[in-house]
């Protein structure tokens, strides 16, 4: 390991692009740079473009091709479909389900939500992350009108039950002979989970191309044909007036071959990272004392490690991981920069203290035994050197 090759144990923030995937988007930069809402022929080769890519999606999330808008990423795709689906429902009913755990795409809209006047309900979870679907029941009331809940948490990893609980939610609605729309925030499930909207029942679906292999700054959003939507950005009408704005010919290729190819070998992704997480699980557990693991303990997404070491604050690990060359994170990369204790962590009972000393490492395809075992070795003596000094200076 040198300088410039470092341990990458930070996937959930971010996955390097494929190189095939860079190699497909590479023409739409120069040679076809047409702009694909244009009618000469330049243009449509972009046009023709896009749409192989929105039917590589399509396939992957069993749905329709007119059902997937193009976004900037998964931030917008979120915004998107929480405040694009209740101003749109306002004058049914003005009621949104959340959870405490969700992303912050999420809650802050929601919070915006609740300044124009709509009520929200965030629900807590149990401590391992998940929420109760009994609780998801008694929140529904005959004003609800969209239930929003992550399908894999990107700081704890912990997948919640979307299918279970889109059934919940079809059920209750019929009881009061309402409709409620159910979205699903997949960022961190794409490569590992099965994205069948079919399936899970989800009437919208967040992504994001840049965490499966992708290129940053373009994600998609699925939105089930006929349900109510009001644009969130105005001007040309591009995504048959969902999405306005000139498309991303070369992300959008991108992200379009990253999904089908993470679709191909998600089983082999499955096997690969789980393994390494387990060895990795147990080894810090046994290895080092005071280690607490944080989520759901199998109802997990096969690369997520995140623990909590007694005594030890997160920021120091990194900074200390990362003079050894290994890179990792203390929780959304969104907010990693805050020295506010993650909401998360809070949210599955972890004081404030135990919060900020947590280490979340993410793995990927090109992660090997060798890195592990140097990360474990890495790891072990330094909490062990970080306690030694918090004593020596009497914090303890």
């Amino acid at each position: 390991m040198s300088d410039n090759n470092p341990i990458y144990l930070d996937h959930a923030a971010t996955t390097p692009l494929e190189p095939q995937v860079f190699e497909s988007m590479k023409p739409y930069f120069f040679g076809n740079y047409g702009n694909p809402s244009s009618i000469y022929t330049l243009a449509q080769q972009a046009r023709e473009a896009v749409d192989v890519a929105r039917d590589k999606v399509a396939g992957v999330l069993n749905c329709k091709t007119s059902e997937i808008v193009f976004t900037s990423g998964g931030t917008e795709s979120d915004n998107a479909a929480i405040k694009g689906t209740a101003i749109a429902l306002k004058n049914v009913g003005n009621h949104v389900i959340t959870t405490a755990v969700e992303h912050h795409a999420v809650l802050h809209s929601c919070q915006q939500l609740e300044q124009m006047g709509f009520e929200v309900t965030y629900l807590p979870v149990d401590e391992s992350g998940k929420v109760s679907l009994s609780d998801i029941e008694n929140a529904i009331t005959t004003k609800t009108i969209l239930v929003s809940i992550i399908m894999v948490n990107n700081e704890i990893g912990t997948i919640q039950q979307i299918t279970e609980i889109s059934k919940l939610i079809k059920r209750v609605a019929s009881s009061y002979n309402t409709s409620i729309l159910f979205h699903t925030d997949a960022v961190q499930a794409a490569g590992y989970l099965d994205l069948d909207v079919k399936r899970l029942g989800v009437d919208l679906l967040s992504l994001s191309a840049h965490k499966f292999y992708g290129p940053k700054g373009v994600g998609c959003l699925f939105i089930k044909r006929g349900i109510p939507f009001e644009p969130q950005q105005a001007g040309g009408g591009q995504e048959r007036e969902r999405r306005s704005g000139t498309l991303n010919v070369p992300g959008i290729v991108g992200l379009g071959n990253a999904i089908e190819l993470a679709e191909s070998r998600r089983n082999m992704a499955v096997i690969h990272c789980s393994n390494l997480r387990d060895k990795l699980i147990k080894a810090l557990v046994e290895t080092i004392p005071g280690t607490k693991l944080n989520g759901h303990a199998v109802d997990r997404v096969a690369n997520n490690v995140n623990v909590s070491f007694e005594g030890v604050d997160g920021e120091p690990i990194l900074l200390g991981l990362d003079f050894a060359g290994i890179l990792g994170s203390s929780g959304s990369a969104c907010s990693s920069a805050s020295l506010e204790p993650s909401h998360v962590l809070l949210a599955i009972g972890l004081n404030a203290e135990e919060a900020r000393g947590s280490l979340r490492l993410t793995l990927g395809l090109n992660n090997t035994e060798e890195e592990i075992e140097k990360t474990l070795d890495v790891l072990t003596d330094l909490v062990k050197k970080l306690r030694e000094m918090s004593y020596t200076a009497g914090v303890h």
